[in-house]
Order: C-alpha cells, then sequence, then structure tokens
C-alpha cells in the first residue's frame, strides 16, 4: 500500500505521522512546493493551480491515496483535486474537527490562519456542528509560519497572542490549520487554566489518516513488522525533508524510514 500527502510545507507532518503510526508498512509519498510556499496568501485559482501541480506530481508516483494535508488546500481545491484525479485515485481533504470538539458542549475556541478565521467555510461548519455550543473563532496571526520554520521564540510570540485571544472558560480548542498540531503541547499549556478541567484539543492527523485506510478498505495494523518507504518530492523534485521538519517528533519519526531508491 502507498499512500501521498500533499502540503505546500510541512504542515503534512502530523497525518504523515498518524499514517506511520497506523499502517508502518505503508510506502508514503510526501508532495510539498516550497517554491509556491506559502499558499495562504494566494488567491483561490492561484492555489487551486499549485496545489493541482503538487498533487500530480505525487499521483506519478502511483499511490494509492492521496491526502490533501492543509486546511486551506482542503478549502479551495478539493473539489478541483478530485475531479482531476477521481475516481482513480481516493482524495482525502482535511476537516476542522469542529463537530467532535462541539459534541463535548465548549465552549470552545478554533484556532485558525487570520485567512480561514470568519470565512464563510468556516463559519458553515460552526453553524452545521455548533449550533448553540459557545464558539470563539481565534486568528492566530504568524502561527504557521512560525512553525513551517521551526522559529521558537515566534511560535511561542505567536501561540501566547493567540491564548490572550482565547477566553479564559474555553475547555476544548480546535486546531483548524494542520501546522498547529506541531506545536500542540506548547498550545496547551498557554491556554490551560487554573481551575478548570485539563483542556481538550481536536485536531484532525488521526481522522483523516483513518478515512485514508477506510477509503482503500484497510485496517491499522500498528504492529506491522514490514516498514514502509519514504519518497519526498519538493515542487516535483525528489529531495529530503526540509530541515525544520526535524524539530518536531513527527519529523523525527519519519526520519528513521527508509527512503524510496
Amino acid at each position: 500500500m502507498k499512500i501521498a500527502l500533499m502540503d505546500s510545507g510541512i504542515g503534512l507532518l502530523a497525518a504523515t505521522a498518524a499514517v506511520r503510526r497506523l499502517r508502518p508498512d505503508a510506502d508514503l509519498v510526501l508532495s510539498l512546493d516550497p517554491d509556491g510556499m506559502p499558499w495562504g496568501p494566494r488567491t483561490p485559482e492561484d492555489l487551486t493551480g499549485r496545489a493541482l501541480a503538487v498533487a500530480e506530481a505525487a499521483a506519478a508516483y502511483r499511490p494509492d491515496a492521496l491526502i490533501v494535508g492543509c486546511n486551506t488546500a482542503s478549502v479551495h481545491a478539493l473539489p478541483a483535486l478530485r475531479a482531476r484525479l477521481e475516481p482513480g485515485l481516493p482524495v482525502i481533504g482535511t476537516v476542522p474537527a469542529i463537530k467532535p470538539a462541539a459534541a463535548g458542549g465548549g465552549p470552545v475556541a478554533i484556532w485558525a490562519t487570520p485567512a480561514t478565521t470568519g470565512s464563510a467555510y468556516q463559519r458553515g461548519l460552526i453553524e452545521e456542528f455548533a449550533d448553540g455550543v459557545p464558539v470563539t473563532e481565534v486568528p492566530c496571526h504568524g502561527l504557521a509560519e512560525a512553525v513551517e520554520h521551526a522559529d521558537q521564540a515566534a511560535i511561542d510570540a505567536a501561540v501566547a497572542a493567540a491564548a490572550a485571544l482565547t477566553p479564559e472558560d474555553v475547555t476544548t480548542v480546535v486546531l483548524g490549520c494542520t501546522h498547529y498540531e506541531l506545536v500542540a503541547a506548547r498550545i496547551r499549556a498557554a491556554v490551560q487554566r487554573p481551575g478548570l478541567p485539563p483542556l481538550v484539543l481536536h485536531g484532525s492527523a488521526g481522522a483523516v489518516a483513518a478515512q485514508a485506510l477506510r477509503r482503500l478498505g484497510e485496517q491499522p495494523a500498528p504492529g506491522a513488522v514490514a516498514e514502509g518507504t519514504l519518497t519526498v518530492l519538493l515542487s516535483g523534485r525528489e529531495g529530503a525533508l526540509p530541515v525544520p521538519a526535524l524539530t518536531y517528533q513527527e519529523g523525527q519519526l519519519l526520519q528513521a524510514v527508509t527512503p524510496a531508491g
């Protein structure tokens, strides 16, 4: 089994690590776009064009499924990706985990990029899945970029700024950008309030990985002995994981995977 994942940068690491833990025997193809990142400031049309190119680069390696490991790309490019690649290649998008977060009753904060915060897309998810639950949308200025470059001081500053915008009674935080899952522990430490129950964080990586297996009719096999390979594509060129990726546990997990050859 071969699973491809795509994003402009290292936000796909969380979903990749989740796939790796569920199926250590799966071959992985990571398709990044360093030449075109970041995707967030691009127009939807421009972003879709970049996403299609990155997806087609991955598709050339004949994966069994493609995970779009980016919330922004899923919002803007998922229909075009599915129109281009399905049914031959199942495409799995990433959706903020608002539904399971709201099921706990709240209050809920949704941490997302400034472009996503307040967007019609996110507001639609809130109306559909969190009706009656107190929800605060929190724009996280600069956090994704800081995580992408493993800039520790900038991460701390961006997390602190977002935490200051998060109401003190919040018990649940939705990590509405895949980059944020890489610094989940730091977000928890910044938002947890004394006297409140342990903060619940909801990311998308585990659910996306599980959905990919379901689409393929496969079962998790975390104890599999066979080891899958890793191929990294950088704007279509074979390469290595970006150095900042190795700062995170998820990147370190993948560093030990055998390169495809």
